[in-house]
């Protein structure tokens, strides 16, 4: 019987790919905003959809350039604290549907890690609200290394020796990473954005079992 586990790492991103905090992470930014003093202008949710899959600093250059670098780099930090806090406090599920279910049915044979260019913590408190922490092997995030996703990526495959990695993600970001990388790219495309090339596309998570059974 042919052995139906192609991949040994099924790498994973977050936002629009494992859940959506757009709504919740608006509130919590402009509250940021109003206590910072800038003359910054607010968010909603669907600015906040074209801008994640970016790094922090990429994200606050683009929603305020009027502001110089440092007031952007303060401005971004508190909206992080201020988003962590919200997200702490949670008690509503925002993960996409068939996401927690299928990564648990999966991980009985099949290695799953996350890579974000997120904030520290920011993947610690995903896994804790959506119960996938057991899971989830090992992750990497532009907060802790201030490098991009294509890096982290080749950091993790290789601190964990991975020999054939996959990853899933919502955005042409990260499928310019995959590629930079050298990474077979998996588009969810029920996520935030669109991309120009992809090895399967998921209209729903759960496909992933029959990427991986074929």
């Amino acid at each position: 019987m042919e052995d139906i586990i192609k991949y040994d790492g099924i790498i994973l991103d977050i936002d629009g790919t494992i859940w959506n905090t757009t709504g919740i992470v608006a509130v919590a930014w402009n509250r940021a905003i109003d206590m910072s003093g800038f003359n910054a202008r607010k968010v909603v949710a669907q600015d906040l959809q074209k801008e994640f899959g970016k790094t922090m600093d990429k994200i606050a250059e683009s929603l305020w350039p009027d502001l110089n670098a440092d007031e952007r780099a303060i401005l971004i930090t508190s909206c992080c604290a201020q988003e962590q806090e919200a997200l702490y406090k949670l008690d509503m599920d925002i993960s996409y549907p068939g996401v927690v279910e299928t990564v648990k049915e999966l991980s009985d044979l099949n290695n799953f890690y996350v890579v974000s260019n997120c904030q520290s913590g920011y993947i610690e408190l995903t896994l804790e609200k959506t119960g996938l922490t057991p899971y989830v092997r090992d992750f990497e995030c532009y907060g802790r290394t201030g490098r991009g996703k294509a890096e982290n990526l080749m950091m993790l495959v290789s601190r964990n020796q991975i020999t054939s990695p996959l990853y899933i993600g919502d955005t042409q970001t990260d499928c310019d990473a995959c590629k930079q990388a050298g990474i077979p790219f998996v588009w969810a495309s029920y996520g935030f954005g669109k991309a120009d090339s992809y090895l399967a596309k998921l209209k729903q998570f759960s496909d992933l079992t029959q990427i991986l059974s074929h």
